[in-house]
């Protein structure tokens, strides 16, 4: 399977794997599946540890793109026609742009997302796959 890691996935993938599900755990280790992150979640990182809101475990944000790689995941970009058509995703009572945006992407490239975030689950109807 193809998954798309949520922010919060990602950190603690690398920094604290305990917090995670053992389902989610056992998608992220198969090497069947190929794992993605966005440069979403790096952005997101960046401007949260900027503002004093977020560190990971002595790792600096622009660390993390290496380590992401060291681990094994691939890197996708936010592309154009992503940005662009970011509308047609429905506004609900999620309104955190880096989620929304992350569930947009996973939405259009038909990833599964994984994710811990209950709210996500708003977006099954936009055809979002999510697991945890």
């Amino acid at each position: 399977m193809n998954f798309l890691l949520d922010t919060h996935t990602l950190i603690w993938t690398i920094s604290d794997r305990s917090k995670l599900s053992q389902i989610a755990r056992k998608a992220i280790d198969d090497t069947d599946n190929s794992i993605f992150v966005s440069s979403i979640s790096f952005w997101e990182i960046a401007l949260k540890f900027s503002i004093g809101k977020l560190g990971i475990n002595g790792i600096l944000p622009e660390q993390l793109p290496e380590l992401t790689l060291k681990t094994g995941f691939e890197l996708i970009s936010l592309s154009p026609e992503e940005s662009a058509s970011y509308h047609m995703l429905p506004i609900t009572g999620h309104k955190d742009m880096f989620d929304r945006m992350l569930v947009w992407q996973a939405i259009r490239r038909n990833l599964t997302f994984i994710s811990r975030d209950d709210r996500i689950g708003q977006y099954r109807t936009e055809g979002l796959k999510i697991f945890w």
